[in-house]
């Protein structure tokens, strides 16, 4: 039988940088599945329970930093969960998650002028999700900033005509009420 003849290592090369790079993606454990589950559920405790049991690897993956954030926020621990959507902006900068909840963090924690600047300075993808623009428009009234909130809280609505409804009960929203009932009516 007849031997092919050995490629050039040239060869080699140029086909391996015209190949994408296959990046690993890791699919969630069974224990991460059911601690999502379980903060749905408002089961908080079980959710943290669930997280403790994760594999080293996956405790510092973007999703996992997602469920601790959301599980501090839900527990009103602004402080804890702030640090771990700054870890989160650090591994995954893309991802809006980080910023949207640190930002509310930083409201949370009397600094919305400082939510104001994560949130703009977050990235580009952030432009495509409605809760950019209404939290802006909440910050914004917060900081006595009107005109601005209510452009951004319009183009909110634009975007997601749903939060019109949760606009009119806003506590971030009282303040500046009478000047806002006319872009928040249907």
């Amino acid at each position: 039988m007849p031997v092919a003849p050995l490629p050039e290592m040239d060869d080699l090369v140029g086909r391996a940088r015209l190949r994408p790079a296959r990046s690993v993606i890791m699919e969630p454990s069974h224990h991460f599945v059911a601690a999502q589950g379980y903060f749905e559920l408002g089961m908080l405790a079980d959710a943290w329970e669930r997280l403790a049991e994760l594999p080293e690897e996956e405790r510092v993956h973007p999703r996992t930093l997602r469920l601790k954030a959301q599980l501090h926020i839900a527990a009103s621990d602004f402080a804890q969960a702030l640090s771990i959507c700054r870890q989160l902006c650090d591994v995954a900068p893309g991802d809006p998650a980080g910023y949207i909840h640190g930002a509310y963090c930083l409201h949370e924690l009397g600094d919305t002028e400082e939510a104001r600047e994560l949130l703009l300075s977050g990235p580009e993808t952030l432009r495509e999700e409605p809760i950019f623009f209404y939290n802006l428009g909440c910050y914004e009234a917060r900081l006595g900033e009107t005109d601005a909130a209510c452009a951004w809280l319009l183009r909110s609505f634009q975007m997601n005509a749903a939060l019109r409804q949760h606009a009119r009960t806003d506590p971030d929203l009282m303040e500046i009420w009478e000047s806002i009932r006319d872009v928040v009516a249907d």
